[in-house]
């Protein structure tokens, strides 16, 4: 059953009223290896009028979860239905330990929606074992048995994402594409294309370097051409590459900026990874938490870049929800852009996690998640609201590399209006935590802005790039 609730904006500057949402899902498993009434990393995407979501479902800690659950509304999100995907994991009737990382597309050629996500092993050691995507062809009312796109019985894969070519004109209308990375390979990144609505998928195929990375979010552009926006396997810099026929080859990567970034306290596991949008005349849009902006790089704002060909980027800018002085700590972002727009029209919608105070302890952050928008491309941007919190961090499930509410997050803009997923965390009760999907009932206003956003002054030291992970970068589940 889904539920609404309102929750009080305690902490959000320029926060002016209560912000009602829906809880869209509940964790229904019971097996005793995860920890339950968990639901983690959602994404969502949005056709017409319709949003599809998908997000982990009983969060293991040392990687994935039990399954992937969906969440649709065929009306902008003013109502909802649910459910899990089946066969992907054995408590769903598959073959596969575990599964992590989904990813939602739409093949408007072939009308299907597709849920991509990897599939895991544990025994001997918690590994990404295959790339998979379920498909429903009923508008994501039902979905079928998990699609194979790639395997790799002795190597390790990683953060997956789908994106399908949706532009009539396009040569490569109804082209679906797939990245994902494979540590087994030196983080090699790999994608993969399929022509027939995601029921079977093309060789795996490198970048014209033989580039490596993390998190890349495939976006295409109105005549068919393909950008995918990524970081290093060490979270650093993002970087980019693209195709321009079809997928059959990707070009070399190219640098968009080095990545600054503020370690975020309370032991919440917060990756630099990017969030990527297009507007309707091509142009891509990339987000990611960065502390450039701030002295000593003492906390994290949200920063944008963007290209206009995919190639060449703009400076850094820096999305101006507060001062560079308020000591609020700003990260995981997920980006959404009205894809009927463009340009000095462009509307954007940004969600994102913050703490007030970025000097927190684990027993003193809250955590909260916030919102603004922008109706000229990001020339201004609105005042934030408060979508939920504070929450406590032991409300957070635990994995090997931190407290998790997920490493990436998505907002859609559909009927003029943003729709974000966001995971939501109450006071654990009877053993159990109490963390679930919730989205705002029936969306949120895209607000004319006043706040402009600002870029680095020239020679500013873009502050220090984090340290890779002891464990070896480029492995997250």
């Amino acid at each position: 059953m889904l539920v609404a609730l309102v929750l009080a904006l305690a902490s959000a500057p320029g926060a002016v009223a209560a912000v009602a949402l829906t809880r869209l899902s509940y964790d229904p498993y019971s097996n005793s290896s995860s920890q339950h009434r968990t639901e983690v990393e959602p994404d969502t995407f949005a056709f017409g009028s319709t949003v599809v979501a998908a997000f982990q479902v009983g969060r293991f800690y040392d990687g994935g979860a039990s399954n992937i659950g969906w969440a649709t509304s065929a009306n902008g999100g003013s109502t909802w239905s649910n459910g899990f995907l089946p066969g992907i994991t054995k408590y769903a009737g598959g073959a596969y330990a575990r599964v992590s990382d989904p990813s939602v597309a739409y093949d408007a050629r072939h009308g299907a929606w597709i849920i991509s996500s990897l599939a895991l092993t544990e025994t001997p050691s918690v590994t990404g074992i295959a790339v998979v995507v379920n498909r429903s062809t009923d508008g994501g009312a039902t979905w079928g048995n998990p699609v194979l796109v790639a395997s790799a019985p002795g190597g390790s894969l990683d953060k997956n994402w789908t994106v399908c070519d949706n532009t009539a004109s396009s040569p490569y209308y109804g082209r679906c594409y797939t990245e994902w990375d494979d540590n087994g390979d030196g983080n090699r990144i790999k994608m993969s294309t399929s022509s027939d609505g995601g029921l079977s998928w093309g060789v795996a195929r490198n970048t014209a370097d033989n580039a490596t990375g993390l998190g890349g979010q495939p976006v295409v552009r109105p005549w068919g051409g393909v950008v995918v926006p990524i970081d290093n396997a060490n979270e650093t810099a993002v970087r980019s590459f693209k195709s321009t026929n079809g997928g059959a080859s990707w070009s070399a990567t190219t640098t968009v900026a080095s990545i600054s970034r503020h370690t975020v306290a309370g032991g919440v596991r917060t990756p630099a990874l990017v969030s990527a949008e297009i507007d309707a005349k091509g142009k891509v849009y990339v987000v990611w938490q960065d502390c450039r902006f701030r002295a000593s790089c003492a906390a994290n704002d949200i920063v944008m870049s963007t290209a206009s060909d995919g190639v060449t980027w703009s400076s850094v800018r820096r999305i101006p929800i507060d001062a560079t002085t308020s000591g609020r700590d700003h990260f995981v972002p997920g980006l959404g852009v009205d894809r009927a727009t463009s340009g000095s029209s462009a509307r954007l919608a940004l969600t994102y996690h913050y703490y007030p105070s970025a000097s927190c302890t684990s027993s003193t952050c809250q955590l909260d998640v916030g919102y603004v928008s922008s109706t000229n491309g990001g020339a201004s941007w609105s005042a934030p609201v408060q979508l939920a919190g504070p929450m406590t961090i032991s409300w957070l499930p635990r994995t090997s590399q931190g407290r998790m509410f997920g490493d990436y997050i998505s907002t859609s803009i559909v009927g003029g209006k943003a729709v974000p997923l966001i995971s939501v965390a109450k006071s654990p009760s009877g053993g159990l935590f109490d963390q679930a999907m919730y989205a705002p009932s029936g969306g949120l206003a895209l607000a004319t802005g006043t706040a402009a956003g600002e870029t680095a002054p020239a020679g500013a030291s873009p502050g220090p790039a984090p340290a890779p992970r002891a464990r070896g970068p480029a492995i997250i589940h």
